[in-house]
Formats: C-alpha cells, structure tokens, sequence
C-alpha cells in the first residue's frame, strides 16, 4: 500500500465478525502481538479495537445478526457516506445497512458491489481510520477475489475514480496510481459456493513464521506461502472460526 493514513477512496479500516470473540482476541493476539481493547458501553455490542502501541489497527467484533458470516470486512473512506451509498446503488451494487451515525465517531453503510461483494463505507468524524498501515501486524493491501473483473472495474472506478495498472492477469487498485490494493479472478480456483469478497493483507515480517504461528494457534493455511513474481512473498490464512485473510512482507510500499 503506497500511503501510510487514511485516504479519501482508499481503505481506512478492516474489523472482523466473529463467533468466538475472546478466541479470537487471543488468536490474533499471539499472531500479530494486538493489544485488544473492548469498549465498556452495552451499547457498543462488545465492539472491540485492536492496537500496536498507540495506533489503532484492526476491529474485531461479536456477530450482530444470525446471517452474518464469520468474515473479515474492509472499509474504505469517503467524505460523504449518504452521496456514495446512493452512487453505489446508481452503479448496479446495493445498500445492505445504513447510512447511519456511529456515536461521534463517523457515519457508515454496508454496501454489496454488483456481483455480491460486500464492503463499508466510512465517513469519519472523531475516529479516521487505523493509525498504522504497512508494518508488521497492520493492513498492508486488500484484494477483490471476484468473477466477473470487467464489471468490477467499472463500478470501483465509478464509485471511487480508482486509477487501474492491469496486468495479464492481475489488476491493481490505486488513488492518483498509489496503489493500495487489486484484484484477482476466481475462476475455478474457488469452489462454485463461494462467493465475491473482499480480503485484507495484514504486514508481518515473516510470513512463513507467522504460517506457522497460525497453526499452533488453531488456525489453518488454506494457500500456504509463496512468492509471487516480482512481489511480496504472501499467504492467506483462516482463524480457528473460519474468517479467512491475508500476509505479505512487510516493505516500504506494502
């Protein structure tokens, strides 16, 4: 990821949604060394911010309704959450939740692109997003697996005015062309059954390390380690409820 803050259009913040969340604060506690922090108020829902030193990193959070999936979630920034929803809508996606006001903290909705990939919108007000991006235990990138590009393209670009450097056979995300994020064709490399999401990369130092912390923790290594051409070294992980994500080597650029 090419920034180092929360830019408007690019990905501001990631929570999970968990089944088991004191499992999962220890799992990603010995993963990535979070210091988790539950807000108090009953009102919060057990809404919990994970930290590195002062700055706010991650979210995880219980499951607030019977359809909600196990899964982590990506929000991206925006300067007007009601005008971007209803630009959501005017491109073919859907308005799943909101817009609505969190405390004084900012204004989102969950939002679906056209083939059913879900994300958040986040218009801040006292809260910005995360304080870190890019080092180790931090979004570093996010990635759209879906199985229609051509479509997805068009309606990021509409929504967002995202810049695009497409290659044969990936396509990177990026504000002004600093890329932050890409996108990558399902094809028959997912079952039919899954279906187009959204998945957050997280900076660790080592990757086939944390691979290894992940499985003694409980989780599991769905695309062990690799390094891609003239890229990070990368893998993609599940936590021992199922959500699944991303780590690549922590760098300059993510």
């Amino acid at each position: 990821m090419k920034f180092d803050r929360p830019v408007a259009g690019g990905p501001c913040w990631t929570e999970l949604g968990t089944s088991d969340l004191e499992g999962a604060k220890r799992f990603y506690t010995d993963l990535f060394g979070w210091r988790p922090e539950t807000d108090p108020r009953q009102e919060a829902g057990g809404y919990t911010v994970a930290h590195l030193g002062d700055a706010a990193v991650a979210a995880l959070s219980p499951l607030y309704q019977e359809s909600q999936p196990v899964a982590w979630n990506v929000s991206f920034a925006v300067t007007d959450a009601d005008a971007t929803a209803r630009t959501v809508e005017e491109a073919g996606g859907r308005v799943i939740l909101g817009p609505m006001n969190v405390f004084d903290v900012g204004r989102f909705a969950v939002v679906q692109d056209p083939a059913g990939a879900a994300f958040q919108l986040w218009q801040a007000r006292a809260f910005p997003g995360a304080g870190l991006f890019n080092a180790p235990g931090s979004l570093g990138w996010v990635e759209l697996a879906t199985r229609d590009t051509g479509r997805a393209r068009d309606f990021y670009t509409t929504v967002f005015g995202w810049s695009v450097n497409a290659s044969d056979w990936y396509t990177q995300w990026g504000i002004d062309g600093a890329d932050f994020g890409g996108m990558a064709d399902m094809g028959d490399r997912f079952p039919t059954g899954v279906p187009p999401h959204w998945l957050p990369y997280f900076a660790v130092e080592d990757v086939d390390a944390t691979a290894r912390v992940a499985l003694a923790a409980g989780g599991s290594v769905p695309m062990k380690p690799t390094s891609v051409p003239d890229g990070p070294r990368i893998a993609v992980l599940r936590d021992p409820q199922g959500a699944a994500f991303g780590v690549h080597v922590a760098s300059e650029e993510g």
